[in-house]
């Protein structure tokens, strides 16, 4: 499958910035079952490239002069393997143990241990028990545009009973850690067809051991990821694979748009 694809992302601020910062991670990754045919970035300022510890192309933005707004687009196509049942091998460059550590946003409490333990400690296919979890969650925590804003915990969102695509990969990442799994966020995009808005997406590596590598589990759609997602970050949450991360000096308020379109074809 052919992905085509656009992201923009535009700042604009109320008043003058002298100097921001920014990560953007807006390149697809080098994984197996993925291929970049094109892939264009505009940006304005300095911009260089770098692959961080987690594998991720990231791309360090600085602008030294004052502004008021910032535009950012990436565009081209990506080349996706449609295999939902494909692993992904350990790329060596951190232990997948290094995803057992707790963050602020995937910390697991009492209650989400307490709903993971039934499902991810008995016994049977690990495949199908992560499946089965990714069902249940969404049962318990259904999908609400809105409920929550990028600094949700998992715990918070979890007892809330609502949130998005963010909000159920953290959960599920604690689910997978306080049951000693190792599991990493991935941002990304999904196409779900052309009567959808959902574009920008998360979901869920979790680690089922050097024979069979990470498995991708789209948590908010039940299932395992497949040729419709295409990969930019992985990290231990949110703020280790978001698109656009940043700091700025002055520039008062802030008001940000995002604009994503995804456009298919199949591979000749």
């Amino acid at each position: 499958m052919q992905l085509h694809i656009r992201h923009e992302t535009f700042y604009r601020y109320g008043e003058p910035v002298k100097h921001s910062v920014q990560n953007l991670r807006l390149t697809p990754r080098r994984d197996p079952m993925q291929r970049a045919l094109s892939w264009n970035m505009s940006a304005p300022g300095r911009h260089r490239s770098q692959v961080d510890a987690y594998g991720n192309i990231v791309h360090l933005l600085t602008l030294d002069e004052p502004h008021r707004e910032i535009r950012i687009v990436v565009d081209g196509i990506v080349e996706t393997d449609d295999v939902a049942s494909m692993s992904l091998p350990d790329e060596g460059r951190i232990s997948p143990l290094a995803f057992l550590a707790e963050t602020p946003l995937t910390r697991p409490d009492e209650a989400i241990a307490d709903f993971a333990r039934e499902l991810l400690q008995s016994r049977g296919d690990l495949r199908q028990r992560l499946l089965a979890l990714a069902d249940k969650l969404c049962e318990e925590v259904r999908y609400e545009k809105g409920a929550t804003d990028v600094h949700e915990s998992a715990a918070r969102a979890f007892a809330r009973g609502a949130g998005v695509c963010q909000d159920h990969s953290h959960i599920y990442i604690a689910c997978c850690r306080s049951a000693g799994i190792p599991a990493r966020y991935v941002s990304g995009y999904f196409y779900p067809g052309p009567d959808s808005d959902i574009a920008s997406h998360a979901w869920v590596d979790v680690w089922t051991g050097r024979e069979h590598g990470w498995m991708s589990v789209d948590v908010t759609h039940r299932m395992p990821a497949d040729g419709r997602h295409c990969r930019l970050a992985v990290g231990r949450d949110y703020l280790d694979a978001c698109p656009v991360r940043g700091v700025r000096r002055g520039g008062g308020t802030e008001e940000m748009r995002v604009a994503v379109s995804i456009a298919t074809s199949m591979q000749q």
